[in-house]
């Protein structure tokens, strides 16, 4: 997954979170992950389940409700 479409999936998993149109829940299942910077991400309630997340940065991020299963 390139930086810009992560971007993108937060920007509407923000818009989600805050009710806003064009919002979207983050579905991250089995997405590679791996060495991403998410530092700060706002991830709560994301669906991240078999995401490969070795080496990503999550240091602050919200990952409150988020399914990290598999």
């Amino acid at each position: 997954m390139t930086r810009t479409e992560l971007s993108e999936i937060l920007e509407r998993h923000r818009k989600w979170l805050a009710g806003e149109a064009g919002g979207q829940r983050a579905d991250l299942c089995g997405a590679d992950l791996s060495g991403a910077d998410l530092s700060d991400a706002d991830l709560r309630e994301a669906d991240l389940r078999g995401a490969d997340l070795r080496e990503a940065d999550l240091r602050g991020a919200d990952l409150c409700g988020a399914d990290l299963s598999g």
